[in-house]
């Protein structure tokens, strides 16, 4: 039991530490403290692979980090419930990293993030207004990131990664 625990929380903090570094490292700013990047992808293959609460805290807090790695803080609470949402809408319970309801988990996911950084920018600046100009930004991001996320999940569904993280790696006489 103790173990099944602890993989849970590597692989959660394995994905949380990746989020951070591919959000805080492909940002390109656009608006004022906005910016767009290629985390989410990796937001969508936490929550795939990471069950519930794992992967919503892996997405969550990954992000997180990430806005204060690339100095924006005010981001931060908006970033921590938006994820979590986003993450929220994948299963991780199937054989396969893509299904069906993946598919469709990436597009509500996309939207969810759309409308959430629209919310919360309008209550940061006050206006409903100001924020319109990051929604085609952000429709951008999500499309980017679900394009990619199904590519990268039929790879690893290619080669099974599932299967093998269930049983462990096997090199040579070692079992991880």
């Amino acid at each position: 039991m103790k173990r099944n625990i602890i993989k849970k929380l590597v692989m959660a903090a394995l994905f949380a530490a990746v989020i951070m570094l591919v959000t805080g490292y492909s940002a390109f700013r656009i608006t004022g403290n906005g910016y767009i990047h290629l985390g989410d992808i990796f937001v969508y293959l936490a929550a795939s692979f990471v069950p519930f609460p794992y992967g919503l805290a892996a997405a969550a807090v990954g992000a997180g980090l990430a806005d204060l790695l690339v100095g924006s803080a005010i981001w931060i609470p908006g970033t921590f419930i938006i994820k979590a949402l986003m993450a929220l809408m994948f299963i991780n319970n199937k054989k396969r990293v893509l299904c069906l309801r993946n598919v469709i988990a990436a597009v509500l996911a996309g939207l969810i993030c759309t409308g959430g950084y629209y919310f919360y920018e309008a209550v940061i600046v006050g206006s409903l207004k100001v924020p319109l100009a990051s929604i085609p930004f952000n429709l951008i991001q999500a499309g980017v990131s679900a394009a990619m996320y199904i590519i990268i999940a039929l790879a690893l569904d290619k080669i099974n990664i599932k299967q093998k993280l269930e049983r462990g790696f096997n090199f040579g006489d070692e079992n991880f």
